[in-house]
């Protein structure tokens, strides 16, 4: 249901779609948790050691790897979304799938040089360039409408995933043959598990393409989605006005995540606890997540983003001004709730508000945006500390960061309505679940 409408929205969950696009949730879950812009990352506390002993680099001459990635991602993004436009999706992920892994292969024939393992990580950012966020989120949006949010909630679960079991399982095999054996590993997942998942099941012959083909009278092929160019969404106000929010909200998120363990042994606590503080901030990561994606396909979507966006806000303030190790870790669920909606609420948005005709370039656009926040935060929450001795400044910015980009994105009105939405609409006792694509249609 689109907000515009004064129909009745049920609370109760639809599952038509989950049962025709259930191939591509589980497709693009394992997508997101083997892609370039979440396995590396998880991955890296666990390589750092083995790195270290095996060239004598230290670890400040290490992490700075994991900037070259994100700084090269921003530009690698809006490569991918101009493939996808001239090429379609499933091809360019299909290639990035088998060049991903010869990239981590690369980097396994290190002779001790720190720069070739800083060229090794920007070769990622471009070798796995189909595999980022934007891929997923756009088969995803293309398969699910009802459900959209909650659809959405559930793949970028994936990165909970590769959380959970990447660092056990490079731990074991770095153990067992060396430190180039966890680059085996990270370049095995994508090559064995989701190519061949997505050479059967990856199609962006999805229902509502399927709809508009039928709508218009043309070959799926040519089927030009109902939305806005990439140029139309650059000159809206909103477009800008939503990139603003959520960088000051994902750079908010970026220094609460970084510093909240220092942060907490500055107030007193032991390792011990500072990590139970902030260990609860992953489980209500994975809630906020699923519980926002259901809210927003029922209503209005910036309301959510507010009032989940307030809640870090408020969290910030909790770890300002208080000791107490119980009431902290209520701040680390109010913190952990609003960053497990972040990105749901991005990819929702930009696809209800500019439409799906050019989403991947659309999405990549802001996650560069997003990707150069990422990079460039962590070095201002260096240079406040280092002026001031504490963290107070950086709380402050968060608080009002947080704050702010809840504000904004209230400014947003109304989902808009494109050209050939009214033919999208299902008709009385029509599901657009109804419509069926095998799952191995190619675009």
């Amino acid at each position: 249901m689109r907000p515009t409408e004064k129909t009745e929205q049920s609370l109760a969950i639809n599952f038509a779609e989950f049962r025709v696009g259930w191939r591509i949730l589980i497709l693009a879950l394992i997508g997101i948790g083997t892609s370039v812009s979440v396995a590396p990352l998880y991955a890296f506390g666990s390589m750092m050691v083995p790195l270290q002993d095996a060239f004598g680099w230290t670890r400040g001459e290490i992490q700075p790897a994991i900037s070259f990635l994100f700084g090269c991602s921003v530009v690698s993004i809006q490569i991918t979304g101009w493939l996808f436009k001239r090429y379609g999706i499933r091809s360019v992920t299909i290639c990035s799938l088998v060049t991903l892994p010869l990239a981590y292969l690369l980097i396994t024939f290190n002779t001790g040089s720190i720069w070739q393992l800083y060229g090794g990580y920007m070769l990622l950012a471009f070798a796995g360039l189909g595999t980022m966020q934007v891929t997923w989120t756009q088969l995803v949006n293309l398969w699910f409408d009802v459900n959209r949010g909650l659809a959405l909630a559930i793949i970028l679960c994936g990165t909970g995933m590769a959380a959970l079991t990447l660092p056990s399982l490079l731990s074991w095999s770095i153990g067992q043959w060396g430190w180039r054996a966890g680059y085996w590993v990270l370049g095995l997942l994508p090559l064995l598990i989701t190519l061949p998942l997505s050479l059967f099941w990856l199609s962006s012959a999805a229902p509502l393409v399927q709809k508009v083909a039928v709508a218009e009278h043309a070959d799926i092929q040519a089927v030009k989605l109902p939305g806005m160019s990439l140029r139309q969404a650059a000159r809206s106000k909103r477009f800008w006005v939503c990139n603003l929010a959520l960088v000051l909200a994902v750079t908010a998120m970026i220094g609460m995540v970084i510093n909240t363990v220092p942060l907490l042994r500055d107030k007193g606590l032991s390792a011990a606890d500072a990590a139970s503080v902030f260990g609860i901030y992953g489980l209500s990561l994975v809630m906020g997540r699923v519980v926002v994606g259901y809210l927003i396909d029922r209503f209005w979507a910036p309301a959510v983003a507010f009032v989940v966006m307030m809640m870090p806000a408020i969290g910030s303030l909790i770890f300002m001004t208080q000791s107490d190790m119980h009431i902290l870790m209520l701040g680390s669920i109010l913190v952990g709730l609003g960053a497990g909606a972040e990105m749901d609420i991005a990819a929702f948005l930009m696809a209800r508000y500019f439409g799906m005709r050019d989403y991947a370039r659309v999405y990549s656009l802001h996650m560069g945006l997003i990707g150069l926040g990422s990079t460039i935060a962590p070095f201002g929450y260096g240079l406040l500390f280092a002026r001031t001795g504490n963290y107070t400044a950086m709380l402050v910015y968060c608080v009002c960061a947080f704050a702010l980009g809840s504000v904004l994105l209230l400014t947003l009105g109304r989902y808009p309505r494109f050209a050939m939405d009214d033919a999208l609409v299902p008709k009385k006792n029509e599901s657009i679940g109804s419509i069926h694509s095998a799952p191995g249609a190619t675009q």
